[in-house]
């Protein structure tokens, strides 16, 4: 009787090992080969979950996302306003071992992910799914008096966003300690608090 494979754990184990290469050797080490190599299959097998290197790496940078959601939501388990604030983004900015090593992963991901612009769903999974979390975040602050009433919530997540973004940029071309990268995010916070 053949063996009953579960087809989305094996494409999440692909995607883990291509994470595993980049995190370990670096991006210009990952290749089908490599992946194969590290889960110790034939690169040929690879090709039964996925059509292509591309939708390998798609799945990689959906992996990251789903790492960092599911870290997110253990991290603001029953927090509320700024606490849930600084705990999201404490789980996206790159300030100890796993948020860095994800840092340089990720920026190293994005010019391939950029190339493959054209197909609809390509940049979705470097969206920042945690939206919603920091929107109700920002409102409880606001509700909770820890922000101030007139605080432009869609502008301060847009610049939550880039910041995310940029400090995960600095991390990989100038690390900084923790503290740097928590800095800018008490800079832009600092403005609307009441």
């Amino acid at each position: 009787m053949p063996r009953i494979v579960d087809h989305d754990e094996r494409r999440r184990q692909i995607a883990e090992a291509l994470l595993a290469v980049a995190a370990r050797d670096g991006h210009e080490s990952v290749s089908s080969r490599a992946v194969a190599k590290e889960l110790g299959v034939a690169t040929g097998s690879l090709w039964h979950y996925f059509d292509g290197f591309d939708e390998v790496v798609r799945a990689a940078a959906a992996e990251v996302t789903r790492r960092t959601d599911t870290r997110i939501a253990a991290a603001t388990d029953g927090l509320r306003g700024l606490d849930r604030l600084h705990a999201l983004m404490r789980e996206v900015l790159p300030i100890d071992d796993d948020t860095r090593t994800e840092a340089h992963v990720v920026v190293g991901f994005w010019g391939r992910l950029a190339a493959l612009a054209p197909t609809p769903d390509a940049g979705a999974p470097t969206l920042a799914t945690w939206q919603d979390s920091i929107r109700l975040a920002l409102a409880e602050a606001v509700d909770d008096g820890e922000l101030r009433a007139d605080t432009p919530a869609d502008a301060v997540m847009a610049l939550l966003r880039s910041i995310t973004y940029g400090q995960q940029i600095v991390e990989v071309t100038e690390p900084q300690p923790a503290a740097a990268h928590l800095a800018v995010l008490d800079s832009i916070l600092a403005p609307w608090r009441a």
